[in-house]
């Protein structure tokens, strides 16, 4: 959160195009979704959207979410990284980067601790899931 002026703290709007990978690596069941707003660091990038999948198939199975949800608005990565080990991967789309670690990764590498002057932004709730069509008989 941000102070202003007047040292009240002030909720950061999260930007849609960064709001579409956390939407994607939800569909995906991603744990503990961080995002790091960089902006007002010397990193090389604005955000990163920092994610965790319980195994290898389902942190490939995140990147991809990502990546279909994406490139539905014709937005594709500049670089992936780290797809066929699938602990790390690193998905860069430039203005922003989706990390989707294994839990044994993550805290290994420990993103948040190393972008420690990183601001997190506060995000929404989940969406419910989509209710089941029932079968009309």
């Amino acid at each position: 959160m941000a102070k202003t002026s007047s040292g009240r703290t002030k909720k950061a709007r999260v930007p849609a195009a960064i709001m579409a990978v956390v939407d994607a690596v939800r569909d995906k069941k991603a744990e503990d979704v961080v995002v790091l707003d960089l902006r007002t660091s010397d990193a090389f990038t604005d955000f990163f959207i920092v994610c965790t999948g319980t195994n290898r198939r389902q942190v490939q199975a995140i990147a991809d979410g990502v990546e279909m949800a994406l490139k539905a608005k014709k937005v594709r990565p500049t670089h992936v990284e780290g797809y066929d080990k699938g602990e790390w991967i690193l998905l860069d789309y430039f203005d922003y980067v989706v990390h989707v670690f294994s839990p044994a990764a993550r805290a290994f590498y420990g993103l948040e601790r190393l972008w420690g002057n990183a601001t997190p932004l506060s995000l929404p709730a989940p969406k419910p899931p989509k209710a089941a069509k029932a079968d009309a008989d």
